[in-house]
């Protein structure tokens, strides 16, 4: 039954690469170029699973607690993991279908996020990770919070949604051009046509619908997750424990790369890229501040950002704020300010042209 882990993974990571459901940018895309598209993608994936699970619950096939809501870990965890995911290039799941597409900084930023996802959550700063999460709020559901249906919620984000959506593809449309067919039928569809955003949410969308019974089918109570089965595979190379470390997660992360090489390979996008020193440097610090905050806010842009706001839950939902809010902090820094720089020193802009 491990194995289902590892085709939701491969269908994930498949669809991610072709559809460049990047969360990263275009979380950088909102303050940057004021382009919210993928944020809507996001939304429509969100909401289909939101519908899907709660039908599900509702119907006693699968199991879900909300628990406590650890708002302080939330809010410093998911800022954090928002500044590290512009260093890094890609959030956790981006970074994991860009690793299958060849990309050698995308392998060092795993390594630095599996490294300090180990640490915080078995490691020497297990104490510092569990510490801060005492501080929570009793109650992390929503509706619970308010007394009322899950349903009443769930409408108010599908009607936002379809309304931002209806607004998005009103607005005109922008040529963009695309690789010269080669094949025709199903292999242009799956590898040669420009997969677009909104459909390749709904994918993202039904396939973290799927994980939730596949997963729960073999005793792991969630949904799609990222950080610990990445750190799970880091401390299963360590110790040799599989009765621990050894889970549906750990196949599902496996498969996303999995997925990812096949779609890139596919689409002939698959190369070795070594990026220079000094990228080299920012995607490990990335994966590293990755790590610790995913940890700390118990979940990354999947974990929380997908799958519990689709469950309406005030970690999901704040978490997400937090983390679009550090991507947004560190785009300032990494993108406005050194132009701002330039614009405002000719010499610099000088030595800038002539390097």
């Amino acid at each position: 039954m491990m194995l289902t882990g590892l085709l939701c993974g491969a269908l994930l990571g498949f669809v991610m690469q072709r559809g460049r459901f990047c969360l990263t940018g275009g979380f950088r895309d909102m303050y940057l170029t004021k382009d919210n598209r993928m944020f809507y993608a996001l939304l429509i994936a969100i909401t289909i699973q939101s519908v899907g699970v709660f039908a599900l619950i509702q119907a006693g096939l699968i199991e879900f607690s909300a628990g406590a809501f650890p708002w302080v870990a939330t809010i410093l965890g998911s800022f954090i993991f928002g500044i590290g995911i512009i260093l890094a290039g890609g959030c956790a799941t981006g970074t994991w279908y860009r690793a299958g597409e060849g990309l050698i900084g995308s392998w060092i930023a795993l390594f630095g996020y599996m490294a300090m996802s180990a640490t915080m959550k078995t490691g020497a700063l297990a104490p510092i990770n569990n510490g801060i999460k005492k501080f929570d709020a009793p109650v992390n559901s929503i509706p619970e919070m308010f007394g009322l249906s899950v349903w009443p919620f769930i409408a108010i984000l599908a009607v936002i949604t379809v309304i931002f959506v209806i607004r998005q593809l009103r607005k005109p449309k922008v040529a963009i051009p695309t690789m010269k067919a080669k094949r025709s039928g199903l292999n242009h569809l799956l590898f040669e046509k420009r997969w677009h955003p909104f459909f390749t949410a709904i994918l993202v969308g039904l396939i973290a619908l799927l994980a939730w019974p596949l997963s729960e089918a073999t005793g792991r109570m969630s949904g799609l997750g990222i950080t610990t089965p990445s750190a799970n595979i880091l401390q299963y190379l360590v110790t040799g424990d599989s009765d621990k470390f050894v889970n549906w997660g750990m196949f599902l992360v496996l498969g996303i790369l999995i997925g990812s090489f096949i779609a890139a390979k596919g689409s002939r996008e698959f190369r070795f890229r070594a990026p220079d020193a000094k990228t080299a440097v920012s995607s490990f610090i990335g994966g590293i501040l990755m790590g610790f905050g995913a940890s700390w806010a118990g979940g990354c842009s999947i974990g929380n950002g997908l799958v519990m706001t689709a469950m309406m839950t005030w970690q999901g939902w704040v978490s997400l704020a937090f983390m679009i809010l550090g991507t947004w902090t560190a785009s300032y820094f990494v993108y406005v300010r050194p132009r701002t720089k330039t614009k405002t020193n000719p010499s610099a802009a000088l030595r800038t042209s002539t390097t």
